[in-house]
């Protein structure tokens, strides 16, 4: 474990009724650290994402962001408090510009800035993910993939501790999928604390320090991407041996 953690989790369960999604997790993620969350379909990654961010409340365990107790507090604090994050789907303000969904990132996030200011920042990400001149283009009007790209600017616009990524490049073409790794790959080598959770393997092989495999809400392997790929229980639970 990490001497001095950015994140920990300590027993962390969240219970549906009789379903259990996350079952007594416990990990710590060191700062500038690219933390891979793989495993099958359902077993609890973005629960897990979830219980992080604060869009759930842990039945059991505890979350603590650098030292700081965060579990269950609302996604509002948590997000002030510095951690952002994307969504498997992706979520936007439909109503709003680009430039102004990126803005408020920066005014609901980490690190808040107003004015001008927010805006050059902005716009500053919007050229970095790609879409220099997209800011009053409305949020409706983009294909998917450039509002995923979107919703990593409006991310990154809070200037985030912890980064959150939920398949972030799921859905991408191969020239797509080159770009969104090497966008990624920028962000490790600023030193970003990042955990990604992705079906990609190429993705988390070049990018991931260590991974935490998950199936049926329990974690049954934790290494590098190296260790945990070639792990039979993992290539049984997830990859198939094709793929291993």
């Amino acid at each position: 474990m990490p001497d001095s953690p950015a994140l920990t989790a300590h027993a962390v369960s969240k219970r549906f009724g009789g379903l259990v999604a996350v079952n007594d997790i416990s990990f710590a993620l060191a700062e500038n650290e690219v933390l891979g969350l793989i495993g099958p379909n359902g077993s609890g990654k973005t629960t897990m994402m979830n219980l992080i961010s604060g869009a759930l409340r842990p039945s059991a365990g505890e979350i603590r962001l650098y030292g700081e107790d965060i579990a269950g507090i609302g996604a509002s604090r948590i997000a002030r408090k510095g951690v952002a994050r994307t969504f498997q789907l992706v979520r936007m303000l439909p109503g709003l510009t680009v430039l102004e969904n990126v803005t408020a990132g920066g005014v609901f996030g980490h690190a808040r800035r107003w004015g001008q200011e927010l805006n050059d920042y902005a716009h500053a990400l919007l050229q970095r993910v790609g879409l220099p001149n997209a800011g009053d283009v409305a949020m409706t009007a983009l294909t998917y993939i450039d509002q995923k790209r979107v919703e990593l600017a409006r991310a990154l616009a809070g200037d985030p501790k912890v980064l959150l990524l939920d398949e972030w490049l799921a859905g991408l073409n191969p020239t797509e999928l080159k770009t969104g790794i090497a966008l990624i790959e920028q962000l490790r080598a600023e030193g970003r604390t990042i955990i990604i959770v992705e079906h990609v393997m190429h993705a988390i092989r070049s990018l991931c320090d260590r991974c935490i495999v998950m199936s049926s809400g329990a974690k049954i392997a934790e290494g590098t991407p190296r260790d945990v790929l070639a792990d039979a229980e993992v290539i049984r639970a997830y990859l198939g041996t094709a793929d291993a």
